[in-house]
């Protein structure tokens, strides 16, 4: 998946697009190191929607998208966070896990 960040181009690569089980389950109790890029919400109007870190046991990248693949928002979300809420209705929401496969898109996002 390509995504834009202040007119860069980024690819995300191995993203996972999530069913329900896995929009409710996101990168709970995920491994560290194994933990794979998510497309966890992809709606087909702008929306605002919730989320929490609990019971991810590492920090990840919440990045929040209009339709076009633009980024709008982004947050390094620590664990155990129990609400994390954009500023702006989006249409698609990705978390990034900061690991070792992903190290180089955090970047990106870590400054």
């Amino acid at each position: 998946m390509d995504i834009k960040l202040e007119g860069k181009k980024i690819t995300i690569p191995d993203i996972k697009k999530c069913n329900l089980f896995w929009m409710i389950k996101g990168l709970m109790f995920t491994k560290r190191n194994k933990a794979k890029a998510l497309l966890l919400f992809n709606f087909k109007k702008p929306r605002k929607a919730k989320i929490h870190s609990f019971f991810v046991f590492f920090p990840f990248i919440a990045v929040w998208l209009n339709d076009k693949n633009e980024v709008i928002e982004f947050k390094i979300v620590k664990p155990w966070i129990p609400l994390i809420l954009p500023n702006k209705k989006f249409s698609k929401m990705v978390e990034i896990p900061i690991n070792k496969k992903y190290s180089k898109i955090a970047e990106y996002f870590i400054k």
